[in-house]
């Protein structure tokens, strides 16, 4: 219970509460749907792509306290970076929750790393970020090799 207790308070309770980037921006370049059947988490994300950086980063969306405080955090990582940077970003978050190392450049996304220790929520962390991979594909950006 004291995991929990952890990962119910802090910062994620902060960004499911008042979520950063929320809501549809005026002017978007994609809208990628992601969606987490087992549990009904679901988000779309906007992306809007300037000279190779992602200038607008936003979602709409329900799901857990988890799901959605992934979603703001991640949009506060990338919003302003490099393609290629959010990128490697998502396969540096995927590889903490799977037991990996918190990389100093996931930056406040590190306060999910509890979660590899709950398999059943690691998808509703990770919904935004393969959304995100989705869309970069989607706009022509390649994967990053992780």
């Amino acid at each position: 219970m004291a995991l929990l207790d952890d990962l119910y308070s802090g910062a994620i309770l902060e960004h499911s509460r008042r979520p950063r980037n929320h809501g549809e921006p005026e002017s978007y370049d994609l809208a990628q749907e992601g969606i987490n059947p087992g549990c009904g988490d679901e988000l779309t994300l906007y992306l809007r792509v300037v000279d190779g950086s992602l200038a607008t980063v936003a979602f709409n969306g329900q799901g857990c306290a988890i799901s959605q405080a992934a979603a703001s955090l991640m949009t506060t990582a990338v919003k302003g970076r490099p393609a290629a940077y959010a990128s490697a970003l998502a396969a540096s978050f995927k590889a903490m929750l799977q037991g990996g190392a918190a990389a100093e450049e996931l930056g406040e996304s590190r306060v999910l790393q509890g979660i590899a220790k709950l398999p059943a929520r690691v998808k509703c962390a990770t919904l935004p970020w393969l959304t995100l991979e989705v869309a970069l594909q989607r706009l022509g950006f390649e994967p990053r090799a992780s």
